[in-house]
């Protein structure tokens, strides 16, 4: 019986050479939280690492093992073009702001200036986070930079801020539109001003160091691609012109 599970192993691993192959060529994606959603749709193959662009930009910068960067500003993304550990970044998507409630709304919100009221709750990225840096852009647009003496919470990528607010332990929280629509239905939202948004745009960029570059290239060229931005529209992103 011994011999027999052996030969009958050892058929199995002859039978099946690519499945080893796939894995040893599978590549690292580090992306914004903000594309948690959404990369997957364009590409399921890859190993993806979705938190705030600061910290995965200062992970790369300490030789964590990745093969694409993909950021919400394009802030950390030239900085590692300029420092030699990425390729040009490209920008692939843009977003837009909104002020995302409880859906039992307790405060009352109803426009973003109603965040000036006392006691209101209110929930942001921190400095150096993309979405935390677009938030203090559009309140300083808005001439209402005096509304942060009301936050309670400052977090570390966008999805965290959607977390809290969705379990109403915030009144409200500036998210990026295509995060207020995963929650559609346990939350509401208050759109902003247009003349006030922030430009937000994203970056894609092959790392230096990747061992696997033309896999990276590849997984880059299908987010550029029209399925790619087909699949990045329908989850409310808007498309640039393609590069």
């Amino acid at each position: 019986m011994k011999r027999l599970a052996v030969v009958v192993a050892l058929f199995g691993l002859l039978a099946f050479p690519a499945v080893a192959s796939v894995g040893a060529s599978q590549i690292t994606v580090f992306a914004a939280a903000s594309l948690t959603e959404t990369f997957p749709k364009i590409d399921r193959a890859p190993r993806y690492s979705f938190a705030g662009s600061d910290q995965l930009a200062f992970q790369i910068q300490q030789g964590a093992p990745a093969d694409v960067y993909a950021a919400a500003s394009p802030k950390y993304p030239e900085q590692l073009f300029a420092q030699g550990l990425v390729l040009k970044p490209v920008v692939f998507a843009t977003n837009k702001l909104v002020l995302l409630l409880p859906a039992s709304n307790p405060a009352g919100i109803t426009s973003v200036f109603d965040l000036e009221r006392s006691r209101i709750k209110l929930v942001i990225g921190q400095k150096g986070v993309p979405i935390g840096d677009y938030t203090r852009t559009i309140l300083k647009n808005l001439g209402l930079s005096s509304v942060l003496s009301n936050v309670v919470s400052q977090e570390t990528d966008v999805k965290s801020i959607v977390g809290k607010v969705v379990l109403g332990e915030a009144d409200a929280g500036f998210v990026y539109v295509t995060d207020a629509r995963p929650v559609a239905g346990k939350v509401k939202v208050v759109r902003l001003p247009g003349w006030a948004q922030p430009k937000v745009k994203y970056e894609i960029a092959v790392v230096r160091a990747s061992p696997n570059r033309a896999a990276a290239q590849a997984f880059v060229r299908k987010v550029l691609a029209k399925n790619g931005r087909a699949a990045l529209a329908v989850a409310g992103f808007g498309l640039p012109k393609k590069p």
